[in-house]
């Protein structure tokens, strides 16, 4: 049972970062990234390292979504004038 789990979200995991690479917003690639590593850690919880998912999750998509947030939001637009 638990590889049908694995595959679903295997393939989540693929569609993420596809979509991630392919946008153009950096806002939204860093929203898709953060799901991408929410997708991982629930990977590795369900293939049985809890401790390893829970870093994921805190770090992967908490800690450096919100850095990139915040630096994303510190820049400035140039034109290419």
């Amino acid at each position: 049972m638990h590889w049908e789990i694995e595959s679903i979200l295997a393939a989540f995991l693929i569609v993420s970062a596809v979509i991630s690479l392919m946008v153009k917003d950096l806002l939204t690639a860093v929203v898709t990234l953060g799901v991408f590593s929410f997708i991982s850690a629930l990977l590795y919880a369900v293939m049985g390292a809890i401790d390893v998912g829970f870093t994921e999750a805190v770090v992967g998509a908490g800690v450096t979504g919100i850095f990139f947030v915040v630096l994303i939001f510190r820049t400035s637009r140039r034109s290419g004038d």
